[in-house]
């Protein structure tokens, strides 16, 4: 295994030792149901910072000698590798310069500068960060903290992998959200170093899924398209120290549709109280799409839970809609009096909650002494979603159901 083997990653135990939290493993009983046995959740969204990044990153600064602590460090990263690096940094007492996107999310920029680093707004997409960053790096000397591509980074992530050995010992898959492949790369290590015979996954938005091509290839390949919600995970090359160990040591890797990810991003938040990132909700997506993968006991890793409040709130929206909770109609009615309010009482009975209305004369579509009424309905979930459109049918009502 190279460089990252057990004994290094259990050294990078002792580095954390005060400085990450031990996070905790909680039971999933819905998941659990789905997939057929025991599932828990490996609650890294709770970690310091909101992500796993502070493991790896507090590991690399560890190690930097005093000429290269007193050139600082540099990173890019659009939130929590910056945060990561920046808590490292202020708890080491170096100076750190963290360059983000312009249209970084406001929290995770804000508490980046919390954390006592200088923060850069540069271009609109991480390259460009990533290319000032480096730039920076050969102009000042300061060191470029990558954020997965290093042995000392993916060791500091790999003690995730021994604290779940720890909480669940008689795990028999791990699921892993995966970008550049520094988390799963140190779990695998972690893990199979210890108990082979676990099955160690990886988790990648399928819009955004550069592993699958790059396994196949038998070397890290570029991909240009990355159109996925899941941003912590959308990451257009493997890096090549996590390569070499994920070739080797994870048994799979799955790949999930963006529905996936807003499903579980509300189960998380619904049945578990937990809230998670796209990024970091991937392995209980993967686990929703693929349950027979799940070889129980499993555990899947929450990788992050920091989120923008506006992107959490359309992201619920978009997983209650994928869940059957949401209904959006169009019903024709004859303009009179009284119809409108028929049409209501239906939906009342039929237990449909209305959240919006509009009524309008003005179509093409429309006869004369007609109007068309478009409502958005909160409902019960897929069955409940049917049964109402079919009750409205049965009633005589033209409805057409938007997509």
């Amino acid at each position: 295994m190279g460089l990252v083997d057990l004994d290094r990653i259990r050294a990078a135990g002792r580095q954390l030792a005060g400085i990450a939290r031990r996070t905790p493993v909680e039971h999933s009983r819905v998941l659990g149901e789905h997939c057929g046995g025991d599932v828990f959740f490996k609650c890294e969204n709770l970690q310091r910072t909101g992500s796993f990044k502070l493991r790896g990153a507090y590991v690399r600064l560890s190690e930097l000698d005093e000429e290269q602590r007193a050139a600082g460090v540099v990173a890019a990263s659009a939130g929590n590798h910056a945060q990561g690096v920046a808590l490292a940094a202020s708890l080491l007492g170096i100076r750190a310069t963290v360059f983000m996107p312009e249209l970084a999310p406001l929290p995770k920029l804000t508490a980046t500068r919390a954390y006592g680093a200088d923060v850069r707004l540069c271009g609109a997409m991480l390259e460009e960060a990533l290319a000032a960053a480096q730039e920076h790096a050969n102009r000042t000397g300061a060191v470029f903290i990558h954020p997965y591509d290093h042995p000392d980074v993916v060791a500091g992530q790999g003690t995730v992998g021994l604290e779940i050995l720890e909480q669940v010992p008689t795990v028999r898959t791990i699921v892993v959200p995966t970008g550049g492949g520094g988390l799963v790369a140190g779990i695998a290590a972690a893990v199979r170093s210890q108990q082979p015979q676990v099955r160690v996954l990886a988790v990648q938005a399928e819009q955004a899924a550069a592993w699958p091509v790059s396994l196949a290839a038998g070397k890290p390949v570029r991909i240009t398209e990355m159109p996925t919600m899941a941003d912590g995970i959308a990451v257009a090359e493997p890096g090549a120290v996590p390569f070499a160990l994920v070739s080797e040591l994870v048994s799979g890797v799955l790949t999930v549709s963006e529905e996936a990810l807003s499903h579980a991003l509300l189960l998380c938040l619904e049945r578990t109280k937990l809230v998670v990132e796209p990024a970091g909700v991937a392995a209980v997506a993967a686990l929703l799409e693929h349950p027979e993968q799940a070889l129980a006991p499993t555990v899947a890793v929450l990788s992050g839970g920091n989120i923008d409040p506006l992107l959490l709130l359309q992201l619920i929206q978009h997983g209650m809609t994928s869940a059957g909770r949401y209904l959006s109609l169009r019903v024709r009615l004859p303009d009179r009096p009284g119809s409108l309010a028929g049409l209501l009482a239906k939906l009342g009975e039929l237990s449909a909650n209305v959240l919006d209305i509009e009524h309008s004369r003005i179509s093409r579509a429309l006869a004369v002494g007609e109007v068309e009424v478009e409502v958005s309905l909160e409902t019960r979930g897929l069955e409940h979603r049917r049964h109402v459109v079919a009750e409205l049918e049965a009633a005589g009502y033209a409805v057409i159901v938007n997509s």
